[in-house]
């Protein structure tokens, strides 16, 4: 740019001194100094003009020429402009690379704009979703009603979320998965799945389970009297005792490993919302205590400390399954004479409670499965010590519909705690209620 302006200075004193010159030879020199300077002026006014309509008419084709500084600036404007047209047509190529990849992909992408309007999708989302091209610009909760995906969009977050399960907008058969994501300052991306036939297969599985589980119950129902019946009347041949003990054990652990799995089913099936009991906090901690005290059977210190100014909001006998679930796991795991101290407390954050053990504990590498069914970090020791590999996923499953989550902290050998989080909207005062 100095160069330019050096040069254009350069241009600029050499008409003024041919002029002078020109002038003393005519004996007009100022005539001639000032009509060279308007002369020059004018060239300058011309060539800026044109250079202007130029840029006012959209820089169709290539930049007028010039010459001078004008010159130089025009040549720079259409130097960019090739650069600028280069870039577009990469950007335009890379756009269609995306869209076309897209296009090719069996799940549904939505791309949204302000307030969640339709700002693009491929051909899956306007399948599964049944878009028209004169959608675009409307919102998408205009065509997804459901009230839970309402709730979602509308929700603080970003980043992504967990994905919500919902039904086809007009095809109920139809059971799609949707993932939001925001970017940008108001804009998300919406991934669309049909999981139709992974639903359907999970039903099926469901029921079955809970059809045999069902059906399981009336013969361990005959066959644990049957047993009973032997033991307790003499009847049994001797020798007899042992296997006949050993046999109403495994009964009895089948049959509780029945329960858990139609437990597990009911929980699995039934309304994502727990009920709307209040249950007593303190009352309920006791209640466990006495139940983990007697089948610890004076093996273990059972401690309870808990603020007792509280109502849980939810179903009481999910509640009591998911606190004893707990409880009794650390007796399980404790050594004998190991401390076990149930609590609750409550804070800004919702209510919390806790069962502390001195148990065997878990590697962090197992953490993130303990709530699979059937699961086990040792499953010799889990069989020995009764355990169906069950109650941390109906613990899960009783937090899901409480709207509630669980932390676990351990460390190997040295014990583990458990802590069941409850969001505020679900505690009540004893005060106040």
């Amino acid at each position: 740019m100095l160069d330019r302006s050096i040069g254009e200075f350069s241009r600029f004193v050499v008409i003024a001194l041919g002029c002078t010159i020109f002038g003393f030879a005519s004996n007009r020199w100022l005539l001639a100094l000032t009509l060279g300077l308007a002369v020059y002026l004018i060239w300058i006014f011309w060539q800026q003009s044109r250079f202007d309509r130029w840029l006012v008419n959209g820089r169709r084709g290539p930049a007028p020429t010039n010459f001078g500084v004008w010159g130089d600036i025009a040549d720079d404007f259409y130097r960019m402009q090739r650069r600028h047209r280069r870039e577009k047509q990469k950007l335009h190529a890379m756009l269609r690379r995306v869209q076309d990849s897209t296009s090719a992909l069996r799940e549904g992408i939505v791309a949204l704009e302000d307030d969640g309007n339709l700002a693009w999708w491929n051909p899956a989302a306007g399948e599964l979703l049944a878009l028209q091209p004169s959608d675009a610009g409307q919102p998408l909760v205009n065509f997804v009603r459901d009230p839970g995906f309402v709730h979602y969009m509308h929700s603080d977050g970003r980043g992504p979320r967990e994905p919500l399960t919902l039904s086809a907008p007009g095809n109920e058969a139809r059971i799609l998965q949707l993932e939001v994501t925001h970017f940008g300052r108001d804009e998300a991306l919406v991934i669309v799945r049909d999981i139709t036939r992974l639903h359907n297969l999970e039903q099926m599985r469901r029921d079955f389970v809970a059809n045999v589980s069902h059906e399981l119950r009336t013969p361990l129902t005959v066959i644990a009297g049957y047993l009973e019946t032997l033991e307790g009347s003499g009847m049994a041949p001797n020798g007899w005792q042992k296997p006949l003990a050993q046999m109403g054990e495994q009964t009895e652990r089948m049959t509780t490993l029945v329960n858990d799995l139609l437990l597990l089913s009911r929980l699995e099936t039934s309304e994502r919302d727990s009920g709307g009991e209040k249950i007593a906090v303190g009352e309920l901690m006791e209640r466990i205590a006495r139940e983990a005290r007697s089948f610890s059977d004076g093996r273990h210190e059972i401690g309870v400390d808990c603020e007792r100014d509280t109502l849980l909001i939810g179903d009481g006998t999910e509640l009591h399954s998911a606190f004893a679930n707990l409880a009794m796991n650390a007796v399980k795991y404790s050594p004998s004479g190991g401390p076990i101290q149930l609590r609750w407390w409550v804070d800004q954050r919702g209510g919390h409670f806790s069962v502390t053990d001195s148990g065997i504990g878990v590697d962090p590498i197992h953490i993130p499965r303990l709530t699979e069914r059937f699961y086990r970090v040792d499953a010799g020791r889990s069989r020995e010590s009764g355990g169906t590999g069950l109650g941390l996923a109906i613990v899960k499953h009783v937090l899901l519909r409480h709207s509630a989550e669980m932390s676990v902290e351990s460390v190997p050998g040295h014990g583990s705690t458990f802590t069941l989080h409850f969001p505020p909207q679900k505690l009540v005062s004893e005060t106040a209620a």
